[in-house]
């Protein structure tokens, strides 16, 4: 499955709930996101990661490949009053110059690149004693809730995706990581829940890779109808709760 996120960029800019700002409070703590410092965002999408740095008094360049959630990205910087520099580019080669940044980070996006690239580049263009973080925001299907109920649907309209049961930490690239000559490596995880009215919640899954970044129209209208059919009979309510685990690596570049 080679998802188009560009295809679904108005749902994606509209119901994807960004990075909670308590991820960048605990972030802090590591000397990722100082004021003045400058950040390479890889696979910004519409920049959720990227705009909590600039909040924060970072400079910001946003790397992605797909120019219409870019220009999502700058509409929503303007409503805010945010400044961040985008680059319609790939994570593994972002055209930017060697040791350019103190802080490469990728929001949810890390397992979508060619990672042995990806990593190549990141380590070009930290400086040294730079940070990687590699962060992740999942949301997490229990038996019977709305979130497994969603990827029981996703996965009957879409026989390709395979990205359902996530328990919302990934391991698996702290070997990545270290193999790249990263240390002081720490990870962190905790749960926090997103409120999304019904409406909302289709929005949000019809900016999924196994939805709207993956079928055509026809298809994603009619996997919607069934996911409002499935909320108004099993999950009837004005607000839904769904849990989330954020999960994040953060590791410094060895300067020897």
């Amino acid at each position: 499955m080679k998802p188009d996120f560009g295809a679904t960029a108005d749902d994606y800019a509209r119901h994807r709930e960004g990075f909670p700002t308590s991820l960048f409070e605990r972030l802090g703590e590591f000397g990722v996101g100082m004021p003045g410092q400058i950040v390479t965002d890889l696979g910004t999408g519409t920049g959720t990661m990227a705009r909590g740095f600039a909040r924060r008094g970072c400079s910001v360049t946003g790397i992605d490949i797909s120019g219409e959630l870019l220009e999502q990205g700058r509409a929503i910087d303007r409503s805010e009053g945010v400044e961040i520099t985008y680059r319609v580019a790939s994570a593994e080669d972002t055209g930017l110059d060697s040791d350019c940044c103190d802080v490469v980070s990728a929001g949810q996006c890390w397992h979508w690149f060619k990672r042995d690239r990806a990593m190549a580049e990141v380590v070009r263009l930290l400086i040294p004693g730079g940070r990687l973080v590699i962060a992740h925001f999942d949301m997490i299907p229990v038996r019977g809730n709305v979130v497994w109920a969603t990827e029981r649907l996703i996965e009957k309209h879409n026989s390709e995706w395979r990205l359902g049961g996530s328990v919302g930490v990934h391991p698996w690239w702290l070997r990545e990581v270290c193999d790249a000559g990263f240390v002081d490596v720490t990870t962190f995880s905790y749960d926090v829940a997103v409120m999304y009215s019904p409406e909302r919640w289709r929005g949000r899954i019809r900016a999924s890779a196994g939805v709207g970044a993956s079928l055509d129209a026809d298809a994603v209208a009619c996997f919607d109808d069934d996911l409002a059919l499935t909320l108004a009979t099993d999950f009837s309510g004005t607000e839904l709760r769904i849990p989330h685990r954020v999960f994040a690596i953060v590791a410094r570049l060895d300067a020897l």
